[in-house]
């Protein structure tokens, strides 16, 4: 099936993981990994080449985030936007920015405490949030 989808793909599905594996070791995000992936091995779709997504495969090799990589990247927005308004107080425009990010941060959460990817008495502050990223 790889093969007359993508012929210009040498790599095989044990091969990719080990792959992804060692990327992810390196310290890239999924989303990093795939675009490294397709710009600079020629590997269109991970998940037409395998049949699984990034995340199965890095949770089969045994890696799985503590917090969603989208959740993640939202929390270090905000907390930038936190330290933002301590230097500017009178941005009124990065207080929206932040409450904004906030609510779609408490959104995120409360998806992924129904779907059981967090658990049910993780809650988000800014305090955490700190800490988090960190």
């Amino acid at each position: 099936m790889a093969e007359t989808k993508f012929p210009w793909v040498e790599y095989k599905p044990e091969e990719l993981a080990e792959l992804i594996k060692k990327l992810y070791h390196e310290g890239k995000t999924k989303s990093e990994i795939g675009m490294i992936l397709r710009d600079q091995y020629g590997i269109p779709s991970i998940k037409a080449l395998t049949g699984k997504t990034l995340s199965q495969i890095l949770e089969e090799q045994g890696i799985k985030e503590e917090i969603p990589e989208d959740l993640m990247n939202l929390i270090r927005k905000s907390v930038k936007l936190m330290e933002h308004m301590e230097q500017h107080r009178k941005d009124f425009k990065a207080k929206r920015g932040y409450e904004l990010t906030v609510s779609k941060i408490r959104r995120l959460v409360g998806y992924y405490k129904e779907k059981g990817i967090l658990p049910k008495e993780w809650k988000f502050t800014p305090e955490n949030a700190k800490l988090l990223v960190k």
